[in-house]
């Protein structure tokens, strides 16, 4: 008997098979360090890695699909497979993940159809993006001499939804597009999430997702077994090692000791997927959204998870302590010493140029015109600003109140470029007095997405459209005629810096340094205010004063040798005129933060 079977235990050839698997999302981390990482998860002694497949950067634009640099699954898996480790792949349209929209596409939000559902648009559009992903996964299973064990159907559906006929629509996709290896259900260990969101009744694999209490979890997955007469190994998924950080909160931190007494529990009694091995980054906009009531709570760009490497790959205090009740319990699986990367600082690096955004506007994105303003979805722009932009007629002497309807997520008022107010979620739809001095007045409002939600019923709300939604309200009355610039940063190589600067408007400030040995560095970005850094062009996330993160991890691979550029996109007026790279991430302490 040869491959992976599902029995009382899990069979690897025919032979009883511990999954001992780690989380490293090929998405999150600079290709150049696919292997340090993967090399790192076996060297720990697991036997196999992990990973999500992000719809939305794979299909970014609807129709257009890459593959390339960064995306490039097929080479991940190869990298994987030469090292030793096999697979578990997660392709489901919805990954959660703490990532935007929880992977799905934005511009789906502007289709007539119900996400995550049984709904034949929606299947449709899966159907198409299947047609492109499943083979090439397809040929990386263990029966065409590859090294995937097993696929999820979905994704922790039992927290959103029961549609079994959804689910058993997706396995049939799979199916038909190639994918032969065994299927699986993720949900949390109870009763009800169990029931809604597996096919135990098509005899579809189902594990659970935890951080602790193992014997008790297991148990209940055990008795959810029992009822359908089902043997089956029992595996958490995702084993929660750490915790995800949000802005304005304290990061949250794990004992390493209580986290490897933890996880040697899962594996006395089970197999073991730890959430996260590797965390990585949320580069650009891709960090998600958490909910706490009917308030957004963006994440940072730091997915350091305090997993058991650190967001550069590093071993952390974990992976020294994991690998020594390891060699205890388990002597015979194979251990190696990790590798560890060395990492660089650099000292006042000079202020070369600085611009407006106002300045530069029609140098770096064209605009649209509409008698209404329109969101960010409409006008195909997934994530990233908006900056809407009209003038308001003198109707009377004093102050004129505004009010903006349906805003999202974060709106900036600007009165002939002077700002005025700035709104939150929970600000927004609030009056604002603007000082009209002038007969014709220009109004800019510039709005960012700071992520989507990645997870619960807000899911699927029309909250997650951003930009301006119905409109801007001056008096009683919509105010019409309005200029709409996209702002998705995509490519910045047109900034003119030569257009002007002035202070406390939102602009772009370059910097250049020479780099000949090419390390890991992370920029001090403490002195700056809120925004958004690129390095050569390429966008490494978003930073923010409010904590509690106040760097950004700059992978080795982003680096060239010579001249280097990095540029900021700075919105509050917050600068510094120079810049600093440092060897390791800065944070600020918060205190009495909110409870996750």
């Amino acid at each position: 008997m040869t491959g992976f079977e599902i029995k009382e235990e899990f069979c690897l050839d025919g032979k009883p098979f511990k999954i001992l698997s780690g989380a490293i999302h090929y998405f999150r981390i600079h290709p150049d360090g696919w292997y340090h990482s993967l090399y790192n998860l076996k060297a720990l002694g697991f036997n196999t890695v992990e990973t999500y497949i992000p719809w939305n950067l794979h299909e970014s634009s609807e129709g257009q699909f890459d593959f390339e640099g960064i995306l490039d699954i097929e080479r991940f898996l190869q990298i994987a497979q030469n090292l030793g480790l096999y697979a578990i792949i997660r392709p489901s349209p919805y990954i959660c993940a703490e990532w935007e929209f929880g992977g799905l596409p934005a511009w789906l939000l502007e289709k007539n159809l119900r996400l995550r559902s049984y709904d034949s648009e929606f299947l449709n559009l899966v159907s198409r993006y299947y047609d492109v992903l499943l083979p090439k996964l397809a040929k990386h299973q263990l029966e065409q001499g590859g090294n995937i064990l097993m696929f999820q159907i979905e994704n922790e559906y039992g927290s959103y939804g029961e549609d079994k006929a959804y689910l058993r629509a997706l396995k049939r996709l799979m199916e038909a597009k190639g994918l032969t290896a065994p299927y699986f259900t993720s949900d949390g260990p109870w009763q009800a999430t169990l029931r809604a969101g597996s096919l135990i009744e098509d005899d579809i694999l189902v594990t659970g997702n935890f951080g602790s209490k193992a014997r008790e979890n297991f148990a209940n997955m055990q008795a959810f077994f029992d009822q359908y007469h089902k043997n089956w190994p029992l595996m958490c998924m995702e084993f929660w090692d750490g915790w995800f950080g949000r802005w304005k909160e304290p990061l949250i931190k794990r004992d390493p000791e209580e986290t490897v007494n933890a996880v040697m529990e899962v594996i006395k009694s089970g197999s073991i997927n730890l959430y996260m091995f590797h965390g990585g980054t949320n580069f650009a906009f891709m960090n998600g959204c958490s909910v706490r009531g009917q308030t957004d709570l963006p994440q940072i760009t730091s997915y350091d998870y305090d997993a058991i490497l650190d967001e550069a790959g590093n071993p952390t205090r974990k992976f020294y302590l994991l690998q020594e009740r390891l060699k205890q319990d388990f002597p015979e699986l194979h251990y190696a010493e990790p590798l560890v990367k060395t990492s660089m600082a650099a000292q006042n690096i000079p202020l070369n140029a600085k611009v407006n955004l106002f300045n530069t506007l029609d140098s770096i994105s064209e605009y649209r015109e509409a008698f209404y303003p329109k969101n960010m979805e409409a006008l195909g722009q997934g994530t990233g600003f908006i900056l809407y932009q009209t003038y308001l007629k003198k109707d009377k002497k004093d102050s004129e109140r505004i009010r903006m309807i349906d805003a999202r997520d974060r709106a900036q008022v600007f009165l002939n470029g002077k700002a005025i107010a700035t709104q939150y979620q929970d600000e927004i739809g609030g009056d604002i007095f603007l000082p009209l001095e002038e007969d014709n007045n220009q109004l800019c409002i510039l709005v960012e997405n700071m992520g989507r939600v990645n997870y619960g019923s807000k899911l699927a709300a029309p909250t997650q459209k951003k930009g301006i939604g119905r409109g801007v309200i001056a008096d009683l009355h919509f105010i019409g005629h309005w200029k709409m610039y996209p702002l998705a940063f995509s490519d910045i190589s047109s900034i003119d810096y030569s257009a002007g600067w002035q202070e406390q408007q939102p602009s772009f400030y370059r910097f250049n340094f020479d780099c000949q040995k090419l390390e890991d560095t992370y920029l001090d970005m403490s002195g700056f205010g809120k925004g958004t850094a690129f390095i050569n062009g390429y966008c490494l996330g978003r930073f923010w004063n409010v904590g509690p993160s106040l760097s950004l991890y700059l992978p080795k691979g982003f680096l060239k040798q010579g001249t280097n550029t990095v540029t900021v996109f700075e919105t509050e007026g917050i600068y510094q005129d120079s810049l600093n790279l440092t060897n390791k991430p800065i944070f600020k302490e918060i205190e009495h933060g909110p409870k996750s």
